[in-house]
């Protein structure tokens, strides 16, 4: 099967140094930094790419199948859309144009709190087959609405976070002035008329703003209040005492992300929570910390048959997922990589990259005669890692 993609821009990295040239330097900073010095940001990247492959090019092999069954649903590929924050002052409406590619080629999108378009908007778009990430309030009753919203805009999966307990000590973003909106200093006025498609675009769909979280803004609020607005409302700290009741309210299935030791993973599976996702929030939060593929093999190993392992931060490509699948994960999501496809392509990014993804992917299985996604971990040379 073939997939149609813009054959301009046949590598993500095509597409990052494409987003580069098109949208301010202090959004895509924002977009492409990790933390501190960005160590575990490109350890990430490297450990990944250690991991290699076994092929069977003698066997009977009948071809390769993308599709994935998760949590209940088929996917034409074992990879979603992860949840990104500010995504519509990377590019206008970038979260709209990622859900909809995402129900266009059947894959999940998951939707942050903190991003630009609200739960009934990608209700609306997804016709309520999309997850929600909840970043955790701080008040219980503002937390039941949320998750309210959410079950009756009809999410299918709910998502906790759990490892931004502190925010990230973010170097260029503190430079950069960066908030939202971001401070309209000389610099970024500048970077702003540099960049005259992304102000027209940004000008057409207007000012981004936290859509989900409005109805619980103070009603004409100084935008340049907003900020502290967020740090007294949300606290990402996450302990069993606050999951617990979640569990009981939430009918679905629910997903602990930022998983990345097994004492976690053995917490979420005594709360019944239903799979995880082995992250560190792309290297954005804990410079010293591991990359995701190395505490994914253990976890996996032992507790994959108790609940559903997943993995994101560090994928890039087709066979970036294929490693981590056969290093144990079940279903994998990618975030800077969609996020740099509509950078760099708007309304046409998200298709693209999407397609380009599984194209690289069906590449893979046919390569190394992996028939089918479960058969991944059959084809890992190093198990070690």
């Amino acid at each position: 099967m073939k997939w149609s993609y813009n054959t301009k821009y046949p590598s993500i990295d095509d597409l990052r140094s494409r987003a580069q040239k098109r949208i301010p330097k202090f959004a895509f900073e924002y977009l492409d930094g990790g933390c501190n010095e960005d160590v575990n940001l490109h350890r990430n990247r490297s450990d990944i790419q250690e991991v290699e492959l076994r092929p069977n090019y003698l066997s009977k092999h009948q071809g390769s199948a993308m599709k994935t069954e998760l949590f209940g649903n088929t996917y034409d590929a074992p990879f979603g859309i992860a949840p990104i924050g500010l995504q519509g002052l990377m590019w206008p409406n970038a979260p709209e144009i990622l859900a909809e590619a995402a129900v266009r080629h059947n894959v999940p999108f998951i939707l942050s709190t903190v991003t630009t378009s609200s739960i009934e908007r990608i209700s609306e778009i997804t016709e309520g087959k999309f997850w929600f990430q909840l970043y955790h309030p701080t008040e219980d009753r503002l937390r039941n609405d949320i998750i309210r919203r959410a079950s009756e805009a009809g999410s299918e999966v709910l998502v906790l976070l759990c490892d931004v307990p502190t925010f990230g000590f973010r170097p260029r973003d503190i430079r950069n002035g960066l908030a939202m909106p971001p401070k309209m200093s000389f610099n970024n006025i500048l970077q702003i008329l540099a960049k005259p498609n992304w102000a027209f675009q940004t000008l057409l769909h207007g000012q981004p703003n936290f859509e989900t979280l409005k109805p619980y803004m103070p009603k004409n609020l100084d935008l340049s209040a907003l900020g502290q607005f967020m740090d007294l409302t949300f606290s990402g700290r996450l302990n069993e005492e606050k999951i617990a009741p979640i569990r009981d309210m939430w009918k679905g299935k629910i997903v602990l992300k930022g998983v990345a030791s097994e004492a976690d993973t053995e917490r979420a599976i005594k709360l019944g929570l239903d799979g995880i996702i082995v992250s560190n929030h792309g290297g954005r939060q804990l410079d010293a910390g591991q990359s995701t593929i190395k505490p994914l093999k253990n976890i996996a190993n032992k507790y994959g048959d108790k609940i559903t392992v997943m993995m994101d931060s560090g994928l890039r490509s087709g066979p970036d997922i294929a490693r981590a699948l056969a290093t144990g994960a079940k279903f994998t999501f990618m975030g800077r990589s969609f996020m740099y496809g509509v950078s760099a392509l708007g309304k046409e990014g998200g298709n693209h990259t999407i397609s380009l993804i599984k194209t690289q992917l069906q590449q893979v299985m046919e390569q190394i005669c992996c028939e089918k996604v479960s058969d991944f971990p059959n084809h890992l040379i190093n198990p070690e890692i």
